[in-house]
């Protein structure tokens, strides 16, 4: 079963909470054990999971600043304007594979998953897939 997330991005850089669509997504699939597959389209966004803690997602943010600062020559600026964007969806990735057990995502005690906004405001989609049985 896939299904689509519907994200409406309001800035540049954003993180957004996407777990409780997920879990809502495992639980139509009525699936008892296997994985989700979290997926973006986007080469401008990413997906990764970590702790919703208002000071880390600030150092996320932070630091991905300073590993990919923006405009500083990128041949592909020529055309968008917006090769930090892609450079940081290459280090962040487009997707995550999260188990399934006994219903439930298997997510530790702190960790969310997080559709990453690189290059907004957008509209955007994550696909989940959810495969099991």
């Amino acid at each position: 079963m896939t299904k689509i997330i519907e994200i409406s991005t309001k800035s540049e850089f954003e993180l957004v909470n996407i777990t409780d669509q997920i879990e809502k997504i495992v639980r139509e699939a009525k699936v008892s054990d296997g994985v989700a597959v979290v997926f973006t389209k986007h080469t401008t966004g990413a997906v990764i999971i970590n702790e919703n803690e208002a000071g880390l997602l600030e150092d996320i943010e932070n630091l991905l600043k300073k590993l990919v600062p923006k405009g500083v020559g990128y041949k592909h600026d020529r055309i968008d304007v917006n090769a930090h964007s892609h450079l940081k969806g290459i280090l962040l990735g487009s997707s995550q594979n999260i188990p399934i057990a006994h219903g439930e995502l298997q997510l530790g005690t702190w960790q969310r998953v997080f559709f990453v906004e690189l290059d907004g405001p957008r509209q955007r989609n994550v696909l989940i897939t959810v495969i099991g049985k």
